[in-house]
């Protein structure tokens, strides 16, 4: 990968300070209604995919959004730029309501709100030379650079790591790596104020995931575009956020700066979190000294979720007043400013060893004690 970014000029000067709100969502909700019923097909419930979710990105800011695979973190990316219609909720761009906003409304909003898709492979037409793939946004917008388009996307793909000259290549004949930095050039050719980056490196081999991560990371700074970025692996979103929200089935339940969350959690689900990534041995047979958590069962349906707090049928912690009542996104006694928790019973700040590892799952403590036996 080249050191150097070559860097084209903006298309206009921002007019946002960093730190300002550039997006706003507020009680975002998504659900796809299930049919059923003989011979008249007809409503008989929803998947709530995302269920009344709170939360802003400002202005340069780099937002990590982490959670296990149903969670509803792509779809929330999918209704951020528009790709699908919210159910209920306010999504708010650079203070502007564009929740019901129509296609005409929409069309100077969708320039500077662009997406890089999970899949390098799906993603880009096969049909198109990668020329024709990164100048289509500028066709679509009507946007003639100076010294024309094929001229900017020759500066496009040198941003990205790649050969200007591969302007006539097709898809086919990219790795899966250099096809997700054409993904990156096609989101950057609009110079836009806000990115969604769904899984940008999910399905690359982990020696390419860090090359990409570091081209983000850098067009991030130089240019000052503001991510939403998407994951389930937390290493990935602590080197590349500043801050991080958690979501767990339609809801997000703790959001605070990439410190506080990742060495003072305070949601037992982000502990559980936490707790599964890898360590490294340190040589003597200790590997830090940090808890270990072992969920039971699976993640219940987003078709019937449990009342009250989501995470209580799989929480040690849980009591009576968590089916009860829904906890609400808050600051709690010895958070940061700016840490909000959803936990009626909230974790003690800190991810050291327990006295005992919590192991939830009857089966696999079974097999432990089997192991140990013998």
């Amino acid at each position: 990968m080249k050191e150097d970014l070559v860097l084209p000029a903006p298309r206009e000067a921002a007019t946002d300070s960093p730190g300002e709100p550039l997006l706003q969502v507020e009680g975002l909700v998504k659900h796809f209604p299930v049919k059923g019923g003989f011979p008249i097909r007809r409503t008989v419930g929803a998947v709530q995919a995302v269920d009344g979710i709170d939360l802003s990105v400002h202005v340069g800011e780099s937002f990590g959004l982490v959670g296990e695979s149903g969670c509803g973190k792509s779809t929330t990316g999918r209704l951020i730029t528009r790709l699908m219609e919210p159910t209920g909720g306010k999504i708010s761009y650079r203070g502007k309501d564009i929740t019901r906003a129509s296609r005409k409304q929409l069309a100077p909003v969708r320039s500077e709100i662009q997406m890089i898709f999970q899949d390098p492979y799906s993603s880009l037409n096969p049909r198109q030379t990668v020329g024709k793939i990164i100048s289509g946004p500028m066709e679509i917008n009507g946007i003639e650079p100076e010294g024309g388009r094929d001229k900017r996307v020759r500066e496009l793909l040198e941003t990205v790591g790649l050969n200007p000259e591969h302007f006539n290549r097709f898809p086919h004949e990219f790795s899966g790596g250099q096809r997700q930095r054409i993904g990156v050039a096609r989101a950057l050719a609009l110079n836009p104020k806000l990115i969604v980056a769904d899984e940008p490196v999910s399905a690359l081999d982990v020696s390419i995931q860090a090359q990409v991560v570091n081209l983000l990371q850098k067009v991030q700074k130089e240019l000052g575009i503001a991510f939403l970025f998407i994951a389930h692996d937390l290493a990935v979103v602590r080197h590349f956020s500043q801050r991080v929200a958690v979501m767990y089935l339609g809801k997000i339940i703790e959001v605070g700066d990439r410190d506080s969350i990742y060495t003072r959690p305070r949601h037992p689900y982000t502990h559980a979190l936490l707790s599964a990534v890898p360590e490294v041995n340190l040589g003597d047979g200790e590997t830090g000294g940090r808890e270990r958590i072992r969920l039971a069962g699976d993640v219940p349906s987003p078709i019937n979720p449990p009342s009250g707090c989501r995470f209580r049928t799989r929480c040690w912690k849980a009591q009576d007043k968590c089916a009860a009542e829904e906890p609400p996104l808050i600051q709690i006694s010895g958070n940061r400013e700016g840490h909000l928790t959803a936990c009626h019973f909230p974790e003690e700040p800190t991810i050291e060893a327990r006295d005992e590892d919590i192991v939830l799952d009857p089966a696999l403590a079974a097999l432990e004690e089997a192991a140990a036996e013998d």
